[in-house]
């Protein structure tokens, strides 16, 4: 009998451990501060285990787009049409911001104007004592040393948010390269990192470099980030409450599946963008991947806005999970 027993005991347990299953997901590296915040909180609430790799959002969504993984991540939002066809649904989880982050001993309070911005990444200013540099830092000691440019070597929502903030800013950037998630870069003196914290590692370990990053990981890696020129002339630090003030211009419709581009918002900071989940119309793993999400919403705030992220206003949150319902994910 006890032998009995000890049979059913070990297969109930085996049927247990059958249909536990871990959510898996990959794509934008913006985010996954705050996503590996809110895995390790879910996990010892629930005990449920979430896995998520940072590969960049083109890998989001192709991997999501292929059924590899259960949920996608991507900073670069797709229109509906572009969902339809994919037979995606989508929606925001965070606002962050974008940082122009550089290592150059002595210089503590970069700031760059529009005219510098441009010059740096159309590769018109090559050193740092470049005119339009010293106008706008006129009492930094600023060094004859060529500018190091830091940029994703991955398909990237950073780099489309950053680009797209470039198009609207300048005309020039605009009709020769636009807002892409990778780009051939036209300065001479320049580098790639994989993933936002390959480029925050990259500017950290090599002098007279200037890249774009997110606000989290260059906060982590403790790089200095320069008050850069929004649309209006006025100069912005890149503060969280600065990016609460931008992150008040994102239209999140879900009539529209909450497509939204925020960068370039008027007279606030300009480096701003919602990162986005994509889901398979139809998987059985949808609801696991919603309450998980769900979980974050209610609980991960606090989380969010330490690591410098913006949280997602409640009645935006409603919409999300009214959302869920008209999907037929929750």
């Amino acid at each position: 009998m006890k032998k009995l027993l000890s049979v059913i005991a070990l297969s109930a347990s085996m049927t247990t451990t059958a249909f536990a299953s871990t959510i898996e997901g990959t794509g934008a590296s913006f985010p996954y501060p705050v996503y590996k915040a809110w895995i390790s909180s879910y996990y010892n609430a629930t005990g449920n285990k979430v896995n998520y790799s940072p590969t960049g959002s083109g890998t989001g969504i192709k991997e999501i787009s292929a059924r590899h993984v259960n949920f996608g991540g991507s900073d670069k939002p797709l229109k509906p049409s572009e969902l339809k066809k994919a037979g995606l649904d989508m929606f925001p989880t965070v606002v962050g911001a974008i940082t122009f982050s550089y290592n150059l001993p002595g210089v503590d309070n970069l700031k760059l104007s529009e005219k510098s911005i441009s010059g740096i990444v159309l590769g018109d200013i090559k050193y740092w004592d470049d005119a339009s540099l010293k106008a706008d830092n006129p009492n930094a000691n600023l060094p004859h040393e060529k500018i190091l440019f830091v940029h994703r070597s991955d398909k990237s929502g950073t780099t489309f948010n950053f680009t797209y903030y470039l198009s609207k800013m300048n005309k020039t950037w605009n009709k020769n390269f636009g807002a892409k998630k990778a780009v051939n870069w036209p300065m001479e003196n320049h580098i790639a990192g994989k993933g936002n914290f390959g480029v925050a590692t990259a500017i950290e370990t090599n002098k007279f470099s200037i890249g774009y990053v997110d606000y989290a990981d260059a906060k982590k890696n403790g790089l200095k980030m320069a008050s850069v020129q929004g649309h209006g002339g006025k100069y912005f630090d890149p503060t969280p409450a600065n990016f609460v003030s931008a992150a008040g211009h994102a239209d999140l419709d879900p009539k529209k599946d909450f497509y939204s581009i925020i960068a370039y918002p008027d007279n606030a900071y300009p480096m701003v963008a919602a990162t986005f989940i994509l889901l398979p119309e139809g998987s059985k793993m949808n609801k696991q991947t919603a309450e998980f999400f769900d979980y974050a919403y209610k609980n991960g705030d606090k989380a969010a806005s330490d690591l410098g992220y913006v949280p997602l206003p409640s009645s935006v949150k409603d919409k999300i999970r009214a959302y869920w319902t008209a999907k037929g994910i929750l």
